[in-house]
């Protein structure tokens, strides 16, 4: 261990006085330059880096950290008048089940700030994004009447401030709003809607802030290509108001008023034309023979299954207000009028039973009174004659015989005989002599179109389709 020590010692001096050595030559040049600037060598200056230069912060440029920007500028004077332009985007939709409508727009309101003035050499302004907003005081402008509204924030919050030296201020947003809109359907969908934009301060009465479009009528733009499927676009105007509150009083209101008028095209195809074919249609049944049952039954019920589908589809897309709209009236007077022709026929088949069934009870009658004059027909066609079921040829065959009626025994001594022509027989087809009276007559004439289920039909023709024409000049000369 001792013979180790020595060796060692001797190592760490050697090391000790390497560093020392390092250390006095380190020290030397860089003496050796502090000597060389001192006499005067010149060595080029490297410009500064301007990135890396500190600047005046907005808040120390605008002065926002001296003023209380919780109150209104100018707070304990007169009222300090903000004006407002906007600028119409779109108008994106209309919905008649909910009553309101959708709007974006660009909202831009001017007002002067005198804490926010700064010296400028150039008199140019700054314009911030919408983290300086937080900081100052703005209007605070909403949209009454609104259901819902939102900022747009793609890529970043759409809001823009821009700065006047002398503190005129310029606060831009863009805003799209669903507002409501009481409507009118008393015309639908001949109608034609007025709806508003209602913009208000919600804390400062007019007393402590004016709310005024800034360049009257003109303070309002629309973009040329705003349409809407189903509306035309008549006229936008703005107006102004005071809105009264009976717990915080009055406030300036400014309004955004357009007028929509329904485009009819749409409808035409979808709703009067389907419910005038089916109307018409249903006509169809008064050239079918009346004994075609199933066919006139089956042609009814389709088209009044029809126009109720129609009625049920017109009604789901339209709120359900407690007043009659214009195409109610059309769907349903075209619904009585295919309703109409199902009880037309409804009454030509029941009409026409009950006179099978007299026809069969004369018969009966005339069989079990008196039987008539067989006149050389065979026993065959005789019978066929009593039970009703003859032929064409049947009745032809009697077109030479005159029609008398029959006369009872008691009557027939006091009748003079008349001589039968040549060539002619007496067929005696009435049943009895009540038939021959005035007053059968009579009534019978009187019945005439009721017992002729033909001529229902025939006059069913014409009253129909001229009841229906004369409908649609009266709906169309009140409504357009």
């Amino acid at each position: 261990m001792p013979y180790l020590t020595k060796p060692l010692f001797l190592l760490f001096c050697l090391v000790l006085t390497g560093e020392c050595r390092n250390h006095r030559h380190r020290v030397r040049r860089w003496t050796g330059t502090v000597e060389n600037q001192k006499h005067g060598t010149s060595y080029a200056k490297k410009p500064p880096d301007v990135t890396k230069s500190r600047k005046m912060k907005t808040e120390h440029l605008l002065k926002v950290d001296d003023h209380d920007f919780t109150m209104r500028p100018a707070f304990g004077g007169p009222a300090i008048p903000v004006g407002v332009d906007v600028q119409v985007e779109s108008l994106d939709s209309i919905s008649e089940v909910d009553m309101d409508f959708t709007m974006t727009l660009y909202l831009r309101h001017y007002w002067k700030d005198e804490r926010l003035s700064f010296t400028s050499s150039t008199n140019k302004s700054m314009t911030f994004d919408g983290r300086l907003v937080k900081k100052i005081w703005v209007p605070d402008v909403f949209f009454v009447h609104s259901k819902r509204s939102f900022i747009h924030d793609t890529t970043t919050d759409n809001i823009m401030l821009r700065v006047f030296p002398d503190g005129h201020v310029l606060y831009s947003l863009r805003v799209t709003v669903t507002a409501a809109c009481n409507m009118d359907f008393s015309r639908f969908p001949l109608d034609s809607q007025t709806c508003s934009l209602e913009l208000e301060s919600y804390a400062y009465t007019d007393e402590d802030l004016m709310l005024y479009w800034k360049s009257g009528d003109e303070s309002l733009s629309t973009d040329d290509r705003i349409s809407l499927s189903q509306f035309l676009i008549q006229k936008f105007h703005t107006t102004s108001r005071l809105a009264f509150y009976s717990s915080t009083g009055w406030y300036n209101r400014l309004y955004i008023n357009f007028t929509l008028r329904r485009h009819i095209f749409f409808f035409l195809l979808q709703t009067y034309f389907p419910a005038t074919l089916m109307v018409m249609l249903s006509w169809v049944s008064f050239w079918i023979d009346r004994r075609a049952v199933p066919a006139r039954v089956s042609l009814g019920i389709t088209t009044v299954l029809t126009m109720s589908t129609i009625i049920t589809g017109v009604n789901a897309s339209m709120p359900r207000v407690s007043y009659i709209k214009a195409v109610d009236i059309y769907l349903w007077v075209s619904f009585v009028f295919v309703f109409l022709s199902v009880l037309e026929y409804a009454a030509v088949n029941y009409l026409s039973t009950v006179q099978d069934r007299r026809e069969r009870k004369m018969r009966e009658r005339a069989r079990s009174q008196s039987l008539p004059c067989t006149c050389g027909i065979s026993q065959t066609r005789t019978m066929a004659m009593l039970d009703g079921t003859y032929s064409e040829a049947d009745t032809n065959s009697l077109a030479g015989y005159t029609e008398e009626p029959m006369v009872p025994e008691e009557e027939q001594e006091e009748i003079p005989e008349v001589p039968e022509k040549s060539g002619h027989m007496v067929v005696h087809l009435s049943v009895s002599s009540e038939s021959t009276t005035t007053k059968k007559k009579k009534s019978l004439r009187a019945l005439n179109i009721i017992q002729n289920t033909h001529a229902i039909d025939k006059y069913s023709r014409m009253i129909f389709p001229g009841s229906y024409i004369f409908f649609n000049l009266i709906y169309w000369s009140v409504y357009c």
